[in-house]
């Protein structure tokens, strides 16, 4: 069983495997009981969404978390996996900046993504 940070680092090589855009973490557990890390990602287009969505589902499955809940799979403007631990969000760049959910989650806590990993 992976810990919640550990869920958090491979969602994070996933996209950015995928070459997912501006990974960013955050640690919400001390503000909210959503979850806790955001972990926020854009997508270069819709299908590029869809991608960075099914390496991760994929890379988590294999680790033996699979996905508990996806909103927006539709859409492919704004797609959210729940992890219960974790909460993916992965963008187009006009959805992230309209949403602008780091300005929105400001008191997390910004956590540092493993070297090598594209911020």
């Amino acid at each position: 069983m992976l810990t919640p940070k550990e869920v958090a680092a491979a969602a994070a090589r996933a996209l950015d495997a995928k070459k997912g855009v501006d990974i960013r973490l955050l640690a919400i557990a001390d503000i909210s009981t959503l979850a806790d890390y955001f972990l926020i990602c854009t997508g270069t287009s819709n299908t590029h969404v869809k991608t960075l969505c099914d390496a991760v589902e994929e890379a988590l499955d294999l680790a033996g978390e699979p996905v508990l809940r996806r909103e927006g799979h539709r859409s492919g403007t704004w797609v959210l996996l729940d992890y219960g631990c974790l909460v993916v969000h992965v963008f187009t760049d006009e959805t992230r900046k309209f949403y602008d959910l780091e300005r929105l989650w400001s008191d997390a806590t910004p956590v540092p993504l493993d070297p090598g990993i594209s911020e």
